[in-house]
Protein backbone atom coordinates (compact mmCIF):
# COMPACT_ATOMS: atom_id res chain seq x y z
CA UNK A 1 0.00 0.00 0.00
CA UNK A 2 3.36 2.69 1.17
CA UNK A 3 4.27 1.93 -2.29
CA UNK A 4 1.10 2.83 -4.36
CA UNK A 5 0.93 5.92 -2.21
CA UNK A 6 4.75 6.99 -2.82
CA UNK A 7 3.54 6.03 -6.81
CA UNK A 8 0.58 8.25 -6.56
CA UNK A 9 2.22 11.16 -5.18
CA UNK A 10 4.80 11.04 -7.40
CA UNK A 11 2.10 10.89 -10.41
CA UNK A 12 0.39 14.11 -9.37
CA UNK A 13 3.73 16.31 -8.26
CA UNK A 14 4.33 17.80 -11.37
CA UNK A 15 1.18 18.18 -12.33
CA UNK A 16 0.32 20.09 -9.06
CA UNK A 17 3.53 21.99 -9.40
CA UNK A 18 2.22 23.30 -13.26
CA UNK A 19 -0.82 25.14 -11.16
CA UNK A 20 1.32 26.66 -8.61
CA UNK A 21 1.93 30.20 -8.71
CA UNK A 22 -1.70 31.62 -9.80
CA UNK A 23 -1.44 35.29 -11.65
CA UNK A 24 -4.41 37.51 -11.21
CA UNK A 25 -6.10 37.81 -14.56
CA UNK A 26 -5.28 41.99 -14.24
CA UNK A 27 -1.67 41.35 -13.41
CA UNK A 28 -0.89 39.62 -16.82
CA UNK A 29 1.82 40.36 -19.03
CA UNK A 30 2.41 40.08 -22.83
CA UNK A 31 4.99 37.45 -23.97
CA UNK A 32 5.10 36.07 -20.50
CA UNK A 33 3.94 32.02 -18.90
CA UNK A 34 0.97 32.17 -16.80
CA UNK A 35 -1.32 30.58 -14.64
CA UNK A 36 -4.49 31.89 -14.08
CA UNK A 37 -7.74 30.72 -12.45
CA UNK A 38 -11.43 31.95 -12.90
CA UNK A 39 -14.42 31.03 -14.10
CA UNK A 40 -15.56 30.67 -17.73
CA UNK A 41 -17.68 33.43 -19.10
CA UNK A 42 -18.59 32.35 -22.47
CA UNK A 43 -17.15 30.07 -24.78
CA UNK A 44 -16.41 32.24 -27.99
CA UNK A 45 -16.05 29.12 -30.76
CA UNK A 46 -14.98 25.54 -30.25
CA UNK A 47 -11.48 26.42 -29.76
CA UNK A 48 -12.20 29.46 -27.69
CA UNK A 49 -13.22 30.88 -24.49
CA UNK A 50 -13.35 34.25 -21.86
CA UNK A 51 -12.81 33.94 -18.48
CA UNK A 52 -12.27 36.27 -15.33
CA UNK A 53 -11.67 36.36 -12.22
CA UNK A 54 -12.14 38.98 -9.34
CA UNK A 55 -9.45 41.83 -11.11
CA UNK A 56 -10.61 41.05 -15.29
CA UNK A 57 -11.03 39.07 -17.63
CA UNK A 58 -9.18 37.61 -20.80
CA UNK A 59 -9.77 35.43 -23.59
CA UNK A 60 -8.43 31.89 -24.10
CA UNK A 61 -7.09 29.36 -26.82
CA UNK A 62 -6.86 26.06 -27.01
CA UNK A 63 -6.96 25.56 -31.04
CA UNK A 64 -7.06 23.37 -32.49
CA UNK A 65 -8.72 21.42 -29.55
CA UNK A 66 -12.56 21.89 -27.79
CA UNK A 67 -12.79 23.20 -24.89
CA UNK A 68 -13.44 20.83 -22.49
CA UNK A 69 -15.67 23.02 -20.23
CA UNK A 70 -18.68 25.07 -20.19
CA UNK A 71 -19.43 28.46 -19.01
CA UNK A 72 -19.71 28.94 -15.52
CA UNK A 73 -16.98 26.49 -14.87
CA UNK A 74 -13.96 27.11 -12.65
CA UNK A 75 -10.59 26.00 -14.22
CA UNK A 76 -7.14 27.00 -13.98
CA UNK A 77 -5.28 27.68 -17.18
CA UNK A 78 -1.73 27.37 -17.73
CA UNK A 79 -0.11 29.32 -21.13
CA UNK A 80 1.47 32.04 -22.77
CA UNK A 81 0.54 35.71 -23.11
CA UNK A 82 0.54 36.89 -26.51
CA UNK A 83 1.26 39.93 -27.53
CA UNK A 84 -1.58 41.54 -29.16
CA UNK A 85 -3.12 44.32 -28.79
CA UNK A 86 -5.67 42.52 -27.09
CA UNK A 87 -4.46 40.02 -24.12
CA UNK A 88 -4.94 36.38 -25.05
CA UNK A 89 -3.49 33.24 -23.44
CA UNK A 90 -2.69 30.41 -25.74
CA UNK A 91 -3.18 27.40 -23.40
CA UNK A 92 -1.32 24.32 -23.35
CA UNK A 93 -3.03 23.01 -19.84
CA UNK A 94 -6.30 23.14 -17.98
CA UNK A 95 -7.40 21.95 -14.99
CA UNK A 96 -11.02 21.04 -15.22
CA UNK A 97 -13.79 21.11 -12.29
CA UNK A 98 -13.35 17.36 -11.91
CA UNK A 99 -9.49 17.80 -10.79
CA UNK A 100 -8.44 16.33 -14.23
CA UNK A 101 -5.78 18.19 -16.41
CA UNK A 102 -6.31 18.25 -19.82
CA UNK A 103 -3.35 19.03 -21.81
CA UNK A 104 -3.37 20.97 -25.20
CA UNK A 105 -1.54 20.21 -28.46
CA UNK A 106 1.00 23.29 -29.61
CA UNK A 107 0.25 23.63 -33.17
CA UNK A 108 -0.38 27.46 -32.57
CA UNK A 109 3.63 27.99 -32.13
Amino acid sequence: MKTLLIATTALLLPITAVFADITPIGDLKRNSNVTVSGTIDRLLDEDEFRMSDDTGSVKVYIGPNIVPANAGDQVTVTGFVDDDLRLEIYARQMQLPSGETVSFDRNYE
